[in-house]
């Protein structure tokens, strides 16, 4: 993954993030509460900021809008700003409001307080003017929009009208971190990320299960117009709901959450928002960005602070989810098992490939075919016809060996890396739902002949018609074992 190239408009309420360490060794005399002894302070963009901060971390560039005082704060944040290479600077200058600052004050590796310095004034119009200046100086150098809202101000209703209709004029995406309860002041947006409580409160409906998330998303889409909805649930992963994309249009997609101690998830809705946004802008569906979101969040969550997760850490951790994935399933995948691998795969770059059979009893020729296909890819799911559907194929004779047999012999053919079965006589569903990039089947077919070849190629894959070994079949096979010629050679 390359993001490099893309440059992301991030607006919204930007603060200062202290953390102040120390130690806690008593009680005080004076109250009933400890005494935390001071060491030493670290300071950080935070709100929009932290934002930007994952965008660059994540090999991205940044432009920056938001509102700051002119005070020794707001000094201290334009410092940092200032030291990181592909940041551009767009903050907008106020004397109505302090900077907003957070202090952590930490002992023992938890947070023991949190203070905040903060105006809650309702933004003012000389605020909201300069604001959409700096918008309009800066949308046309974004590819995506990010509005990080956090109900300080800065996200006035003016503001998020204003950019969502200048960015939909040029094309531009925006993704839209909430807080408010109505959502129909995002109206327009292309994705809104709540946390699963946020997507509660603005429907009135339950978030519990996938299939009430899925209510509540499209209730939400309603309200605000949106493309996506993407919630986020804690140790529950992700759950997408999209008007249209790469699932049936409405349906709920989600990523789980791989299982890890937890230090801090302080700004982990930061780097959810600001992975998602470069990846869909590199081209990634709106599922795939969710995996890489997925995992950038399960960094960020391990470490302590206001973290940020850099491109080699999210790598890492989409390899040991799907480690994690592939060692503790059964040989076999069920549907969303294979989706979700396939979305994780694609998600690392990687070209994933697709044959399908009976396979029932391996031959020469099988494997071959299989070599062909995995040198076609990076990556090779097989898909298996159940036991049914074999027979309706083959006759009431077969299948010999049962899908549970098959699908073992398979995982252990070292071209093959997933597998997974279907029940109909085509496999053309199970190719819809995978969209692989490419689509392997035997050289005897002709590529009108090959389901699902349409389907790949109208997404941009590629039909792979592979080399077949003379002499080799299943039913060859059959046919000297009962004519007990095993181990002649044909001629």
């Amino acid at each position: 993954m390359d993001f490099s190239s893309i440059t992301v408009l991030c607006i919204g309420d930007v603060m200062l993030d202290r953390f102040v360490y120390g130690e806690m060794e008593r009680i005080s005399p004076e109250a009933p509460v400890p005494v935390l002894r001071l060491g030493r302070t670290r300071e950080m963009p935070g709100g929009v900021g932290n934002v930007a901060n994952n965008i660059l971390s994540l090999g991205g560039r940044a432009i920056l809008i938001g509102l700051v005082g002119r005070d020794a704060p707001g000094a201290a944040l334009r410092t940092l700003l200032g030291a990181r290479p592909g940041l551009t600077d767009a903050l907008v200058d106020t004397d109505a409001r302090p900077t907003i600052c957070k202090t952590r004050f930490i002992a023992a590796n938890q947070q023991v307080i949190r203070a905040d310095e903060e105006s809650r004034l309702p933004v003012q119009d000389a605020e909201t003017r300069a604001l959409i200046a700096a918008i309009d100086a800066h949308v046309d150098a974004a590819r995506i929009v990010v509005l990080s809202d956090y109900a300080k101000g800065a996200c006035a209703e003016p503001v998020v009208r204003h950019v969502i209709a200048r960015a939909r004029a040029r094309s531009i995406p925006v993704f839209v971190d909430p807080k408010s309860r109505d959502f129909s002041r995002y109206r327009g947006a292309a994705c809104i990320t709540p946390n699963a409580r946020e997507l509660a409160q603005a429907t009135g409906l339950p978030v519990d299960s996938d299939a009430e998330i899925e209510q509540a998303a499209r209730a939400a889409m309603i309200q605000a117009d949106a493309g996506a909805i993407l919630a986020t649930r804690s140790e529950k992963g992700m759950a997408l709901v999209e008007r249209t994309g790469t699932g049936p249009a409405g349906t709920v997609q989600t990523v789980p959450a791989r299982a890890r101690e937890v230090f801090d998830v302080s700004g982990a809705g930061d780097t959810v928002i600001a992975t998602l946004a470069l990846a869909a802008a590199s081209g990634m569906t709106l599922a795939q960005a969710m995996h890489v979101a997925n995992a950038a969040a399960g960094v960020v969550v391990g470490k302590l602070g206001t973290a940020t997760a850099d491109i080699a850490e999210v790598l890492a951790e989409l390899d040991a989810q799907d480690h994690a994935h592939v060692a503790g399933a059964p040989g076999l995948l069920s549907r969303d098992q294979a989706a979700d691998q396939v979305a994780r795969w694609k998600a690392q770059g990687l070209r994933v490939g697709f044959t399908n059979g009976c396979f029932d009893i391996l031959h020469p020729g099988h494997v071959g075919l299989l070599a062909a296909a995995r040198a076609g890819c990076d990556r090779l799911v097989v898909a298996l016809n159940t036991d049914a559907s074999v027979a309706r194929l083959k006759g009431p004779d077969r299948p010999v060996n049962t899908l549970r047999d098959r699908a073992t012999v398979m995982m252990g053919i070292r071209h093959v890396d997933a597998v997974v079965a279907f029940d109909e006589d085509t496999p053309l569903n199970l190719i819809r739902l995978l969209l692989p990039d490419v689509l392997v089947k035997g050289a005897d077919y002709a590529p009108d002949q090959v389901v699902g070849a349409d389907v790949v190629q109208a997404a941009g894959g590629r039909l792979l018609l592979a080399r077949l070994e003379d002499g080799q079949s299943t039913t060859r096979t059959l046919g000297r074992i009962r004519a007990g010629t095993v181990g002649t050679r044909e001629r």
